[in-house]
């Protein structure tokens, strides 16, 4: 029987809940049997506290852990909800209207080609204002569910960064 460890291969079925502003635990994602969340355990680019309480773990087993902000994404940043011109996202010389809906992520980049994904909070005549925030910032997380399947990961897995096959990357 396999171990989550470094290198690994984890398939997971969650409930994650984050509590909201009255202190509920608020269900906002499930990873459920028929489409279990599948990483590569030391590469994922999880949160490190988030695989550290996976660590030793075996196909089979229940969990249940929270993480805090500090943990998980940061506290939330005012700073890093910007204004940011309207015609930067002309195409053609026109702007797309359902792409700037208020709520839509859209894939951004930075002045030196860091990519990131940013969420639509306004759109002005002039201006849009963008979060930068991970979605999860500043909020706990809670976390139950179970191991479903652990295996060694091949070594184009390793050599590549990220699982293949079911649930995995095809390419």
């Amino acid at each position: 029987m396999a171990t989550v460890a470094q290198n690994s291969v984890v398939t997971l079925t969650y409930d994650l809940s984050v509590t909201d502003e009255n202190q509920q635990k608020v269900l906002v994602e499930q990873a459920e049997s028929d489409e279990p969340m599948v990483f590569l355990f030391g590469h994922s680019g999880l949160p490190e506290e988030f695989e550290h309480q996976l660590n030793g773990k075996n196909s089979g087993d229940a969990f249940s852990f929270s993480l805090t902000p500090e943990q998980a994404y940061g506290d939330y940043d005012q700073q890093a909800v910007v204004q940011i011109p309207k015609q930067v996202f002309e195409i053609d010389g026109k702007v797309d209207d359902q792409m700037l809906e208020v709520g839509n992520y859209l894939p951004m980049a930075d002045n030196e080609g860091n990519h990131m994904q940013a969420k639509v909070i306004e759109v002005g005549d002039e201006m849009v204002t963008m979060d930068f925030n991970h979605p999860l910032a500043g909020m706990v997380m809670h976390f139950d569910g179970q191991v479903v399947e652990v295996r060694p990961a091949t070594a184009e897995e390793l050599s590549h960064g990220h699982v293949h096959g079911d649930g995995g990357h095809q390419h």
